[in-house]
This record gives C-alpha cells, sequence and structure tokens, in this order.
C-alpha cells in the first residue's frame, strides 16, 4: 500500500516552500477562517457527508480535527487559527447531527462507555436494515446488549 506521507528526511531533499503548509497561509484572520469552514460545510452534501461519518461511528471531535488538519495541510489556515476556531467549528459541525435526529458521539467520553454506544449504534442500524428487507426474527437492541463491568478508579487504582 502507498502513502503519500513524506519520508523522514524527505523535507531535505525537495526544494522548500513546495508543500502547501511550508509557505504563508491564504487566510490569517481567524473571523475569516471561520467563515470559509461554515461556508464549505453549510451545503446538503457536506451535511450528508458529515451524518454519513457519523452513522458510521465517527465523533464529531475527531470528524472537526479532521477538518482542521485538511484546511492547515492544504495552507487555508495556521494551527494557531485551528486551535482558535475548533470550538466554534465543533459546536458548527455538531448541530448538524442534532437538527437530523440522529444519535452522535461528542468524543470527549471515556473510550469503553464509547465502545458499548457504537456497538448499540450498530445493532440497532442492523435491525432497522433486516426490519426494511422484511426480516421479522430480528435480534432487538435489548438482546445483543454488551455489560459493562465497573473499573475501580481512584488514585490507588490499578492501571491496565
Amino acid at each position: 500500500m502507498m502513502y503519500d506521507r513524506p519520508i523522514p528526511g524527505q523535507s531535505l531533499t525537495t526544494e522548500p516552500k513546495n508543500a502547501p503548509y511550508e509557505n504563508p497561509p491564504e487566510i490569517n484572520n481567524v473571523d475569516e477562517a471561520l467563515m470559509h469552514h461554515i461556508d464549505h460545510l453549510n451545503n446538503a452534501e457536506a451535511a450528508e457527508d458529515i451524518l454519513d461519518f457519523i452513522e458510521a461511528g465517527v465523533d464529531v471531535k475527531t470528524l472537526t480535527e479532521a477538518v482542521m488538519r485538511s484546511a492547515v495541510m492544504q495552507g487555508v489556515h495556521s494551527v494557531d487559527i485551528s486551535l482558535t476556531i475548533g470550538p466554534v467549528l465543533h459546536e458548527f459541525i455538531r448541530g448538524i447531527p442534532l437538527a437530523a435526529g440522529i444519535d452522535f458521539e461528542d468524543g470527549f467520553e471515556d473510550k469503553e462507555v464509547r465502545k458499548v454506544k457504537t456497538y448499540s449504534r450498530q445493532i440497532a442500524s442492523a435491525t432497522k436494515m433486516l426490519k426494511k428487507l422484511g426480516v421479522d426474527d430480528a435480534p432487538t437492541q435489548e438482546d445483543k446488549e454488551p455489560v459493562v463491568e465497573d473499573k475501580p478508579t481512584g488514585l490507588m487504582a490499578r492501571r491496565a
């Protein structure tokens, strides 16, 4: 499998300022950068893509970070601007599944809790799909709910 990532030391063998992120960013204003992202995400196609990712189990934090990294790599704005507009963009992206009435993860929960929620969402999606296909004896979400054991927490708890 071929990756487009640079090999360590490759930047020393290529012409400087070849990559977009090695040049000054196109946008230096926080407000302009935020409006740039909102304009790109405020259409039906982008909303549909976001909903597809969320239904696949990607959390809003990861989506927001992906949008920010992509903009930095393309030379749209700097990392500093990403850190500044990240929370606002997170709330904007979060509003899309909220408006659609879709259950989603913010990305700030415990990993074990997130696994259980993702599993439950997948069972619900599979059940809905089976019922749509006419299979009546599909397992319900209650039948397949995984059990989460309470782990000891605190200063002296054993770490995994």
